[in-house]
C-alpha cells in the first residue's frame, strides 16, 4: 500500500487573504462584464423608476449597436457629461474610490445616471407636433412612460412662438454619430440632453449634450429592492 499523503493546509491569515482575494476578483469580473447594482439617485425617471430603487443594468452583449429607442441605459460620466472620471483631492477619499473602481460597487471616480433613448445616431429630434409629441426625424413617436409632462396645450402654450411659447418645444438637433440623445421620464424635472433647449426657437442657440457609446455601461434590468424584486421599469 501507497503511503498516506498528508494534506497541507496554508497558515490561517494567509487561507484568510486568498479567499478574499478570490472573491473580490470575482466580484469585479461579474460587475465588469455581466450585471452592476446602482442606487437611484432622483426621480427624473419617475413614475418609471423611483427615487431610491436599488437596480442592476445588463452589461453583457449590450453593445452600440444593440441599443434601440426606448432603451433605458445607465451611463457614466465625471461632474458634467463631458468629463471621464470626477476628480478627488482628498487622498484617502480618492483610494475610496480607487476601490470602488475596481469592484463595480460603492464610490468609484464616476458617476452613473439612467435616462432614456430618444434619438439614435444620425437622427434629427425636434418637438412639437400638434398633439405635442416628439418628432424624430419628423415622424412622431409613443411614449406611454411618459407622465408628467411639460405644460402644451394648442393655441394656447404650444410652439407657435410668443410669450406663450411652450417649455416643451425644441428646436431641431441632430444626435451625432457615437452618441445618443436621451430623456428623462420625468420630463418636467429632468436634467437631459435637451434641457437647454426647451422653448427655444431655431434662431436662437441651445447647447444639446449627448451620451457617447463608450460611456454606456448597459442596460436598465432588475430591480432588487423594495420587495418584492422584479422588472426596473415599473408599469
Amino acid at each position: 500500500m501507497s503511503p498516506r499523503r498528508e494534506r497541507r493546509e496554508l497558515p490561517l491569515g494567509l487561507g484568510v487573504l486568498v479567499r478574499l482575494l478570490i472573491a473580490v476578483a470575482v466580484l469585479a469580473l461579474v460587475t465588469h462584464t455581466l450585471v452592476r447594482p446602482f442606487v437611484v439617485p432622483s426621480g427624473s425617471m419617475e413614475p418609471t423608476i423611483m427615487t431610491g430603487d436599488r437596480v442592476t443594468t445588463r452589461i453583457v452583449g449590450v453593445e452600440g449597436d444593440d441599443l434601440d429607442r426606448g432603451d433605458v441605459i445607465a451611463f457614466a460620466h465625471g461632474r458634467t457629461w463631458a468629463d471621464t472620471r470626477l476628480r478627488e483631492p482628498d487622498p484617502l477619499k480618492d483610494a475610496a474610490r480607487t476601490v470602488g473602481d475596481v469592484l463595480g460597487v460603492g464610490p468609484s471616480h464616476r458617476a452613473h445616471t439612467l435616462k432614456r433613448i430618444v434619438g439614435l445616431p444620425g437622427e434629427t429630434v425636434s418637438c412639437c407636433d400638434e398633439q405635442g409629441r416628439v418628432l424624430v426625424d419628423e415622424e412622431p413617436i409613443d411614449e406611454p412612460y411618459v407622465e408628467h409632462e411639460i405644460p402644451f396645450a394648442p393655441g394656447e402654450r404650444d410652439c407657435t412662438g410668443g410669450a406663450s411659447r411652450s417649455g416643451r418645444c425644441l428646436p431641431e438637433i441632430t444626435v451625432p454619430d457615437g452618441a445618443y440623445l436621451v430623456m428623462g421620464d420625468n420630463r418636467a424635472s429632468s436634467a437631459d440632453s435637451v434641457s437647454a433647449c426647451r422653448g427655444q426657437t431655431a434662431e436662437q442657440d441651445c447647447t444639446p449634450r449627448f451620451v457617447r457609446a463608450e460611456q454606456v455601461v448597459g442596460t436598465l434590468w432588475l430591480r432588487w429592492w423594495p420587495l418584492p424584486p422584479g422588472d426596473a421599469l415599473r408599469d
